[in-house]
């Protein structure tokens, strides 16, 4: 296998069968700024706008009907001089009054609008892009990999007005030299795009031709030209920032660190830094991320982690350039929230020995970020690279023992190192490059449990042939662990591996050991454009490869086969504007050659004639068990199941939207079944106000939802039960934009979920061909206060042992609301408040009015802040 593998990467890196781009239809010569520079009021009026000549007149349709002409056309002129480009675009319409100007927070591309790209490297692969709404609202993004990754957390700063008039409307920009990346020489070419958005018919037109099936994005754009005698501008942006806090909680008697209040007020500092024309610093020191919303509740009874979105600006901005995805899911090398993550050690009440005394805890949510910084820059050679390291403090919980206090490190200090590189060759139609990671800990004591160093590094390629019609991609991963003898062991029973599974033949825990490594990789092929796409590949994660300290990993010991083929209709016909079909065969074994998984998925999804959208897919399972559900027990093989979902939602651009989407799931022996709904409103009041409400309710039964392990006789019990789970969830989000710089935002989401167990089973042969032969039903009775469950299993009438009562009742409801003011480009004023408060009801109920009856009798925590940052470009 592991020979085959490796030949196949060296037969993807050998190809050099090279297509060549298509040259550009169209250029621009832009035009020198002779006098005084235009002034930026939205209105194009001055004498300095008549030493550019107008552009466009000739943009094309992409989308619905593509290279047809677009409903109205769009011109624009451009204007330079040494510190910055100044961009006039005229969109004309035969109705203006019918121009849609919805406000929203920037970035926030709604209504009509106008996007301006420039490839200023001119690498054929990224480009930063400019949007303007005719509302005025701002927004940006950092184009990477051809189009592949658009990263809207970018955040330069530049000025944009606009103005409706009897003609359409106007946009009228200037962008700093300094906001974009250029190459030192005396006269420059740039790639250059331009795009509209005629919002009410749902109409793309583009100045430089982009067939919708074409492959890629950058290599398309046309060029500006003409740019002599300017220089790459070293960017230096500090931005201080203050934050005073107050948070108000419940009171506990007797507990020192439950008083119901407390306040502090903290300073710090970001700055972005041009060392070079082709290197940017982004350097943050003590952050702050108060502003942030709190993660979406969910309830997770898998053995596996739950990933969760970064949504930290700091590490969101810029982060499509350090990643290295490691498979199809959620997998990557690089996962930035484990940096100033909740401290991972457990703190230790019972040191004292006396179980009546009690003792109070005071300890971080979160790991402190002492300073971080990102180093990226691309040069002209089309070589990229990006350097990101974080130091976070040491963590200590304070302990009170009838006033007798301690302290325990919680947290070890951290120094978490990313680097990654890529190199473009021939206008990037090859692509290689490599990532490595480090994190090394200063372990005491008591963090034994946590490895000392970790180390991971990937290489990866990717070739585009037949005019990138075709691709064919490969990577491989490694990774290294070191420790003591109790974090090594921990990690080979982790969830992730379950070394000890009894019926695990090819890995055995070893607690002698120090160090864990192994390896991860994917090589894929695939057709990429036409009306018939397709791509095949073979993934794996060997037993021992392990990246969750820096990154993101789900499951190792799994090699899996996915292939994907989609039939697509791009162009509208009498049925539909737009349609797809996908279907997915899928496989999986263990690297004990053991078959996990086959199954088939497919979906679909077509776009009406009247702007509706629906969509329908589903799964059927020829084939399914697992090495992770009993928790370190045996493999157990399920039944088979099959689920289906239907999608639909009415017209994106009326001022209400509805989406609905229901799903059933079923299987074989009634073993399991799920079905429930998930649907969205959307609400535009007027083009200030958006309200969107998010809401589903799931149910869900389950004959093998593992409970807990027990041991009898020096042998291991797995303990398995029914089921009956009833999720609501339900999310508010209420935006008002006063004006583009302003905007009030609120979120809330009440959460409920209840969980009702019986009928439980211990597991007796996991993978015996009959399912009826897998488990043996055990004989239970509850204790009067329903905390216990003695299980009896031999009935003798004797208890053989007890568990804890698995039934559960669970509600929470978190709100934050956010006053945002950009009072100038850069420099922003934060106004916050968040709320939460949860309830555990007891569990001889499970409706809903029973979850949230007691619910807001609770005293919430409130936390109010305030948040001042200014940007100074120097």
């Amino acid at each position: 296998m592991k020979k085959a593998i490796v030949g196949i990467i060296l037969s993807c890196i050998s190809i050099i069968l090279y297509g060549q781009a298509d040259a550009p239809v169209n250029f621009y010569n832009t035009t020198r700024v002779v006098g005084e520079a235009p002034r930026i009021d939205g209105l194009i009026s001055e004498d300095s706008w008549e030493q550019a000549k107008w552009g466009g007149g000739n943009f094309i349709q992409r989308s619905p009907n593509d290279g047809a002409d677009p409903s109205a056309q769009t011109k624009f002129k451009i204007l330079y001089d040494s510190k910055n480009l100044y961009i006039a675009i005229r969109c004309y319409d035969p109705d203006p009054s019918k121009i849609v100007s919805r406000l929203s927070r920037r970035d926030g591309f709604d209504g009509d609008r106008v996007s301006v790209m420039f490839d200023s490297y001119y690498d054929k692969r990224t480009a930063f892009s400019f949007t303007a709404s005719s509302s005025g609202v701002k927004g940006e993004e950092y184009v990477s990999n051809n189009g592949d990754n658009w990263d809207e957390k970018w955040d330069p700063i530049w000025y944009l007005e606009t103005s409706i008039d009897d003609l359409g409307w106007v946009a009228e920009m200037k962008i700093p030299l300094s906001q974009l990346r250029f190459a030192n020489k005396p006269e420059h070419v740039w790639g250059m795009q331009l795009s509209r958005y005629f919002f009410r018919k749902d109409e793309w037109s583009l100045w430089e031709p982009v067939a919708i099936d074409a492959v890629g994005w950058v290599h398309h754009f046309g060029e500006l030209r003409n740019i002599k005698g300017v220089k790459p501008q070293k960017q230096l942006e500090i931005q201080p920032y203050v934050v005073a806090k107050t948070e108000r909680h419940l009171k506990e008697d007797g507990n020192p660190y439950a008083t119901g209040k407390s306040s502090d007020i903290e300073v710090g500092v970001d700055a972005k830094i041009g060392i070079t024309s082709d290197i940017t610093l982004d350097l943050t020191i003590n952050p702050d991320f108060g502003q942030v919303e709190a993660d979406p509740s969910q309830v997770n009874l898998s053995a596996f982690q739950l990933f969760f979105p970064e949504q930290r600006p700091f590490f969101i901005e810029g982060n499509n350039i350090l990643t290295f995805p490691t498979s199809t899911n959620f997998d990557n090398l690089f996962y930035s929230r484990r940096i100033g993550r909740r401290p991972q050690i457990r703190v230790d009440t019972d040191e004292s020995g006396d179980d009546d005394v009690e003792e109070f805890v005071d300890a971080s949510k979160n790991s402190r970020i002492l300073t971080s910084m990102k180093l990226t820059g691309k040069n002209k050679n089309g070589f990229s690279w990006g350097i990101l390291e974080s130091i976070t403090h040491r963590e200590r919980a304070e302990i009170d023992s009838l006033g007798v206090k301690r302290e325990e490190t919680i947290e070890p200090g951290t120094n978490y190192l990313i680097g990654r590189v890529q190199q473009d060759l021939n206008e990037g139609q090859t692509v290689f490059g490599g990532m490595v990671t480090s994190v090394n800990r200063k372990n005491e004591e008591n963090t034994y449990d946590l490895v000392d160093n970790a180390f991971s590094g990937g290489l990866d390629i990717t070739h585009f042939f037949n005019n990138r019609k075709y691709s064919v991609a490969g990577k491989i991963a490694a990774s290294k662990v070191d420790g003591s003898f109790e974090s090594i062991t921990r990690l080979q029973e982790s969830s992730e591996r379950f070394y000890q599974r009894t019926d695990n033949n090819y890995r055995n825990v070893d607690s002698a050991r120090n160090t864990l490594s192994g390896t991860s990789g994917t090589i894929e092929f695939g057709k990429r454009s036409g009306k018939l796409l397709f791509s095949s590949g073979l993934s794996w994660n060997s037993p021992g490869f392990e990246i969750n300290d820096v990154g993101f990993l789900s499951q190792t010991d799994q090699i899996t086969n996915r292939s994907w083929i989609r039939y697509r209709i791009i162009k509208p016909t009498n049925l539909f504007r737009t349609m797809r079909i996908d279907a997915r065969p899928i496989q999986t074994w263990d690297f004990g050659h053991n078959l996990l998984d086959r199954r088939l998925e497919f979906d679909s999804y077509f776009q009406l004639k009247n702007y509706w959208e629906v969509g329908t897919g589903g799964h059927t399972e020829l084939f399914t068990a697992s090495n992770a559900d009993l928790r370190g027990g045996p493999s157990i093989v399920y039944p088979n199941s099959s689920s289906y979902w239907i999608w639909a939602a009415t017209d994106n651009r009326k001022k209400i939207r509805f989406e609905l989407n229901p799903w059933w799931r079923w299987s074989d022996q009634n073993f399991r079944s799920t079905n429930g709904w998930w649907s969205r409103l959307t609400l535009r009041p007027t083009n200030a106000l958006n309200v969107n409400i998010t809401g589903s309710v799931s149910w869900s039964s389950n004959e093998l939802q593992y409970v807990t392990t027990k041991e009898l006789n020096n042998t291991e019990r797995y303990l398995v039960a029914n089921i009956d789970q009833t999720i609501y969830n339900v999310s508010l989000r209420v935006t008002y934009v006063i004006t583009p710089n302003l905007s009030v935002q609120y979120w809330g989401q009440p959460f409920a979920a209840s969980g009702k167990y019986s009928n439980f089973k211990q597991i007796t042969n996991g993978s015996a061909s009959e399912y009826r032969d897998r488990f043996q039903v055990l004989n239970t009775s509850m204790a009067e206060d329903a905390d216990e469950i003695s299980i009896d299993e031999n009935g003798d009438g004797v208890t053989d042992y007890s568990i804890d009562n698995p039934n559960f009742n669970f509600a929470q409801f978190q709100s934050n609301m956010v006053l945002r003011w950009e009072y100038i480009p850069g420099s922003t004023l934060f106004l916050v408040w968040t709320q939460s408060r949860d309830e555990s009801p007891s569990t001889n109920r499970y409706s809903f009015d029973h979850l949230y009856n007691s619910l807001f009798d609770k005293y919430p925590n409130n936390v109010f802040l305030i948040k001042y940052t200014y940007r100074f470009v120097l």
